[in-house]
């Protein structure tokens, strides 16, 4: 970060981006390029230091906003009009050095009362590792600004999606979802060497994992929740599994009771494509009073199992007593079950079709364009 010196006068940073900031929690925050250039003489060596912000604090974080505020000395405190953030994403030593840099953001400020709150998502993304300072300004008569040292660099890290904001991806999702169609098998493909080391290793039981991070970047499960992922969805025509999987020519089939059930939570958990026509919805399916259930209960909207736009499953209308199942057709659905599940529930055999390797949604990023799946809190 560039420090200006004490005696530098910047010109007006407001006139750049006048008006373009209208939703953040201060009327008078602006975005403005970070680097103002010098006025003509280029001193304030006649007037009094402005003081420097000390002991920043960072609170109330959340995905796309945090308050700040910090201590300062009394001298020249009446002469403070304004207030300048210098606000960064943290580098990260491993990223592409030939991939475009984010533009480092400048928020300028009137002089409110601390903490003030400062909320954007056109800049602050969620789960991102952000740097910030600050300097005390002085507005001048000519429209310059004095300014004070910049304060020490602070780092802090954005939350996850809220369920306010996981609330809003599920209305997206649901407008797209599609008319449902019945389903009865629940199926997990992978290659032979993961059956084998599940029978061999894992008392043939197949284990939860942790979530990788594909989909929203501010999804409160990536990295997280440990699950299974199963899938549900049927081919049209046949009503049955697809012969084609990007995961592995070997698929354990379950009947869709034996996971679902009215003793099964059900949880919407992300909404998202990546850059193609298909679009993914992540559901949790989670027992009632396990681990994986409380952990949902605090982050994820709860779905109802029998009346929701995605996944339900029903009492049979015939009176048998049985469940009946179905899915959306136009969403690919990816279910996360939270617990140890034995092979010895299912069957394991070899599909007819192909590995469809350029359908993996493994570590797949969401498309952050797509206006059908975004929405206005950060990617």
């Amino acid at each position: 970060m560039e420090v200006p010196g004490l005696a530098h006068n910047i010109t007006s940073p407001l006139s750049p981006c006048e008006g373009m900031i209208k939703d953040l929690s201060l009327d008078a925050i602006q975005l403005c390029e970070r680097d103002g250039s010098k006025s003509q003489d280029g001193s304030i060596s006649e007037m009094e230091e402005l003081p420097v912000p000390q002991n920043i604090k960072i609170s109330n974080i959340t995905c796309d906003s945090f308050k700040i505020c910090w201590d300062m000395e009394p001298r020249s405190k009446e002469r403070i009009t304004h207030y300048f953030i210098d606000l960064n994403k943290k580098e990260n030593k491993n990223s592409n050095k030939f991939k475009h840099k984010d533009v480092p953001t400048k928020l300028v400020a009137k002089a409110v009362p601390l903490p003030m709150t400062v909320r954007g998502h056109w800049f602050l993304s969620p789960r991102t590792e952000y740097t910030v300072a600050v300097q005390t300004a002085s507005k001048q008569t000519d429209g310059d600004y004095a300014v004070s040292e910049w304060s020490e660099i602070i780092e802090f890290c954005t939350a996850d999606y809220s369920t306010v904001h996981l609330n809003q991806l599920l209305e997206k999702a649901e407008v797209i979802a599609g008319r449902m169609l019945r389903f009865s098998v629940f199926y997990r493909n992978q290659n032979k060497e993961y059956f084998d080391h599940a029978r061999e290793e894992q008392g043939n039981r197949m284990l939860p994992s942790v979530k990788d991070n594909s989909g929203s970047h501010g999804s409160p499960i990536s990295g997280k929740l440990e699950g299974i992922f199963f899938s549900c969805n049927t081919e049209f025509n046949t009503g049955k599994p697809p012969q084609d999987s990007p995961y592995g020519r070997h698929r354990f089939e379950v009947q869709a009771d034996v996971l679902f059930n009215p003793e099964t939570s059900l949880y919407f958990g992300d909404f998202y494509c990546m850059y193609t026509a298909y679009h993914y919805v992540i559901l949790v399916l989670a027992p009632k009073g396990s681990r994986g259930d409380e952990f949902c209960k605090q982050r994820l909207p709860a779905l109802d199992i029998s009346n929701n736009r995605f996944l339900t499953c029903k009492q049979s209308e015939e009176g048998s007593g049985s469940l009946v199942f179905h899915h959306a057709q136009d969403v690919i659905l990816e279910v996360i079950y939270t617990e140890p599940l034995d092979l010895a529930l299912g069957t394991v055999a070899e599909i007819s079709g192909h590995q469809l390797m350029s359908l993996s949604t493994v570590n797949a990023k969401k498309d952050p364009s797509c206006k059908t799946c975004n929405i206005s809190v950060g990617r």
